[in-house]
């Protein structure tokens, strides 16, 4: 990143073309297994259980006598190249050695982090124990534990990752692409076979992002408008922490590690974290607590998030990849998250001044 460069860190909009993420790699063998594991002097796995899959990538629990292993395979091909993982596995094991709850991946026994076995690639880390915990479940106390660990991971983001120059500016998704695009997606759910409740759901809110994006189009943020770019997890939400009790075992998955907006992430996340799954409604006491908590650590101050929280609005405005996923691309797999999302869209144009309050104040 070079100064006066302007980023482009509009909503991505997902290639149409490419096949449904589960089939670009098959599930790995047992044999696959076992050679990876050769690669690290580990005993025979006993038993291999898939971990519950994502929407990138494949895990598996990998037993030995030795005990338990988390082994990955990456699949997604945006981050399945060897400089994009090793640079991953630096910082989290840089992160780690901070103290912070970042697995660290295993060194095999070249001393690299990352396997190559039939043409894939895999890293293996110890098992961590815990559980998965919905924002809204936690006591408001623990909101603000969890905000203050994001910021501390960002500040030492900034540290033990490559330094970086501020942007000129930072791009942000065109009402006229987006119109577009709903125009397309709408005479796709209209014309599915068979039409059933999720496609009438879809149309529906689609006319409504329309009526939305054109009351709304003349707040489109400037590129002047981000707030501060840094280095980010990426992809920050309840299904990539860890508990044990109260307590954060695990930040998983830092596949998406890049430069982004650093309080855009703690907005994202908290929309993510502190949503009812079934109305999309944020819990703003809860969001409260994070932010005031994030904001407390020096990450972002209060005019940045505030800022950070109309960017991640226009950027809901304006996504629809759960659509383009099932009508472009014909993978349902994001289906579920649909309702809430587009829930979660509505009452937040209704609620935004709400909306930055609980994050800014």
């Amino acid at each position: 990143m070079t100064d006066g460069q302007t980023l482009s860190l509009a909503p991505a909009r997902p290639d149409a073309t490419a096949p449904p993420v589960g089939t670009l790699s098959p599930p790995v063998a047992h044999a696959a297994v076992a050679g990876v594991l050769r690669a690290y002097r580990t005993p025979p796995p006993t038993a291999v259980v898939p971990v519950a899959e994502g929407l990138l990538n494949r895990g598996y629990r990998v037993t030995t006598a030795a005990g338990a292993y988390f082994l990955k395979c990456y699949v997604d091909r945006a981050t399945a190249n060897r400089p994009a993982i090793t640079a991953q596995h630096r910082a989290t094991t840089a992160l780690a050695a901070r103290g912070l709850p970042v697995p660290a991946p295993l060194a095999n026994t070249d001393g690299r982090t990352v396997t190559a076995h039939g043409g894939r690639l895999f890293a293996l880390y110890p098992w961590v124990a815990g559980n998965h915990r919905h924002g809204t479940g936690l006591p408001p106390a623990r909101c603000g534990e969890l905000g203050t660990l994001l910021g501390a991971l960002h500040g030492a983001l900034a540290d033990v990752c490559a330094p970086l120059r501020q942007p000129a500016g930072v791009l942000s998704a065109e009402a006229e692409e987006t119109e577009r695009i709903v125009a397309e997606l709408r005479d796709l759910a209209r014309t599915h076979r068979p039409y059933g409740a999720f496609d009438r759901q879809a149309e529906q809110h689609l006319t409504q992002r329309l009526d939305l994006l054109a009351a709304h189009r003349h707040r489109r943020p400037g590129p002047a408008d981000a707030p501060p770019t840094g280095w980010t997890h990426g992809d920050f939400h309840g299904l990539n922490v860890l508990y044990r009790g109260d307590t954060v075992s695990a930040v998983l998955d830092w596949d998406k590690l890049a430069p982004h907006p650093v309080a855009e992430e703690a907005v994202r996340a908290a929309t993510l974290l502190f949503n009812d799954r079934t109305t999309g409604v944020l819990d703003l006491p809860r969001v409260r607590h994070w932010a005031r908590a994030y904001r407390a650590t020096g990450a972002a101050d209060a005019e940045q998030v505030a800022r950070a929280v109309h960017r991640v609005w226009w950027e809901r405005l304006n996504d629809l990849w759960m659509l383009q996923w099932r009508y472009q691309r014909r993978d349902h797999r994001a289906d579920p998250l649909f309702p809430a999302a587009a829930g979660q869209l509505a009452w937040w144009c209704e609620e935004y001044e709400q909306v930055i309050d609980a994050f800014a104040n």
